[in-house]
């Protein structure tokens, strides 16, 4: 089969094309043909070799895939050849809470990913993808959706009429959006540019900033939501933005710390948490049964994901270079 392995070399020339022989399912698994993957800002730490995220290499990257079942391994009978199926992030997460043992099943870091051809996975892991959304959609869902459904609904417990504050239009923030409103949450929103903050206002965010023209978007989500501060925080910049955050949360409100886009360490004002009786979670994606309750809710709805561009297998690198550039909005598929 024909996959991408990080190889090692210094930055994106690291992730080179090879040959590898074809996997075979073994019992309880399914060979899964992979039709399309999706970017996330951990593939690409991986590939660039940030320390404190690179796994071992050579590895190939990419945690989100889906395709179609081509062959079964013994004891499966859940699974036929031509379903068409998508990967949960870490596939032994499939219930209950997280764990070291499934942070080191993570696929694309701790074991090898799905910018592949064909990938041998385990039957129970796996979800049938919605008839509704096609097979590049449904591999956009496995980290950033479920993040952004964990972080909003499992952790965050989200009612009616809360404000949530979103950062960027990265595919966390963008799914976020989509959820949030879905549940009848007020949405605050920033962005870089006023061209991506006109497409914010088009997916129903209530309001947007433009951090570019004025850094202080704390100050102006608190005049958003007359001094009190949002209930909940999309917090997906990191070590960079969490302190604005903190000031932009309200008295007992509830921060997803997802992202580490500014960097992985800073001074936190923890005292703005320790004064405000703030919640500060780290979300690291979600189980395959949140996966399956998210994507029921979306095919109740026929939510649609957001793709912001699409390219060909042996233009993965230029899809790589499409998310360090920093323009996307939403997500970006690699076909297979």
């Amino acid at each position: 089969m024909h996959a991408y392995q990080i190889t090692g070399t210094t930055g994106l020339p690291s992730l080179q094309p090879v040959t590898l022989p074809d996997p075979a399912p073994g019992p309880g698994e399914v060979l899964v043909r992979i039709r399309a993957t999706c970017l996330n800002y951990r593939d690409y730490m991986n590939v660039m070799g940030i320390k404190g995220v690179t796994g071992p290499i050579p590895r190939i990257p990419c945690s989100d895939g889906a395709g179609e079942v081509v062959a079964v391994g013994a004891g499966v009978t859940q699974f036929s050849p031509g379903d068409r199926v998508v990967c949960p992030f870490m596939p032994s997460w499939l219930a209950g809470e997280y764990s070291q043992a499934h942070a080191s099943r993570a696929l694309g870091g701790a074991v090898d990913g799905l910018l592949r051809e064909l990938a041998a996975i385990p039957a129970e892991s796996l979800l049938r993808i919605p008839d509704y959304l096609s097979t590049e959609e449904a591999a956009t869902l496995p980290c950033a959706a479920v993040t952004a459904w964990d972080a909003l609904h499992c952790r965050g417990g989200l009612k009616a009429g809360e404000t949530v504050l979103i950062l960027g239009t990265g595919g966390v923030s963008i799914f976020a959006l989509q959820f949030a409103r879905l549940a009848g949450a007020r949405v605050l929103a920033t962005t870089s540019s006023d061209d991506k903050a006109a497409r914010l206002l088009a997916l129903g965010a209530d309001a947007v900033h433009n951090y570019k023209t004025d850094p202080d978007w704390d100050k102006w989500a608190l005049e958003q939501t007359g001094g009190l501060g949002v209930d909940k925080v999309i917090e997906i910049g990191g070590a960079e933005t969490l302190n604005r955050s903190l000031k932009a949360t309200r008295f007992g409100g509830h921060i997803a710390l997802i992202g580490v886009l500014t960097g992985t360490s800073a001074e936190i004002q923890t005292v703005q948490i320790l004064r405000k009786g703030i919640r500060l979670d780290g979300i690291y994606v979600g189980s395959r049964e949140m996966f399956a309750q998210m994507l029921a809710e979306m095919e109740r709805v026929k939510l649609q994901p957001v793709i912001d561009s699409t390219f060909e297998f042996k233009d993965a690198p230029a899809a790589f270079q499409r998310l360090e550039s920093g323009r996307h909005f939403g997500k970006i598929v690699i076909r297979v």
